[in-house]
């Protein structure tokens, strides 16, 4: 006789998983099958709460849009443009895994694409407009911060990162 689970799976407990699948695994691990036995139940649980695979997707990527785009706004909430810089590099970094997913994905996934596009024009525009608040007008350097802060979340640890980006912000401040 088996035991009936004690609590049912949500449809939370599928995205997170996918989460976690993305960012160790890559886009290969996104199926049902796979993904039923990392969390221990069947597929048809997946289906209950998607109606495919492509469904499934698209609330990963909405998710891991809607994160990053919240993270914006809560920069929004620092007291000076700089803070707000150095918070939403934090973010960026803070989000390492998924965001380093995420990029992956989007080279062989349009709609992984289309969102990363999407959140690259958002932050940009705040950067840009952050930058502008502390007297750096030249649009290059939103480009090169923008850049700094993807590339050091992905290619550094979290602390490294961290440190290396408020060294630039800094630097940004000075040469202003």
């Amino acid at each position: 006789m088996t035991t009936a689970r004690a609590t049912r799976l949500t449809r939370n407990d599928w995205l997170m998983a996918g989460r976690e699948a993305l960012a160790t695994t890559g886009p290969a691990a996104l199926r049902a099958e796979a993904l039923a036995r990392q969390i221990g139940t069947t597929k048809g649980s997946f289906y209950w709460h998607f109606r495919d695979l492509p469904q499934f997707q698209q609330a990963l990527i909405a998710g891991w849009e809607e994160a990053a785009l919240q993270a914006l706004l809560e920069a929004e909430t620092r007291p000076t443009p700089a803070a707000a810089l150095l918070h939403l590099a934090q973010g960026i970094n803070s989000g390492r895994l998924m965001e380093g997913a995420m990029r992956a994905w989007a080279l062989s996934y349009p709609p992984a694409a289309e969102a990363t596009g999407r959140v690259d024009a958002a932050r940009l525009g705040r950067i840009t407009a952050h930058l502008h608040a502390i007297g750096v007008t030249n649009p290059d350097m939103a480009h090169v911060l923008r850049a700094a802060m993807q590339g050091l979340a992905a290619l550094d640890t979290p602390e490294r990162a961290d440190s290396a980006v408020s060294s630039l912000v800094d630097l940004i401040l000075a040469l202003r």
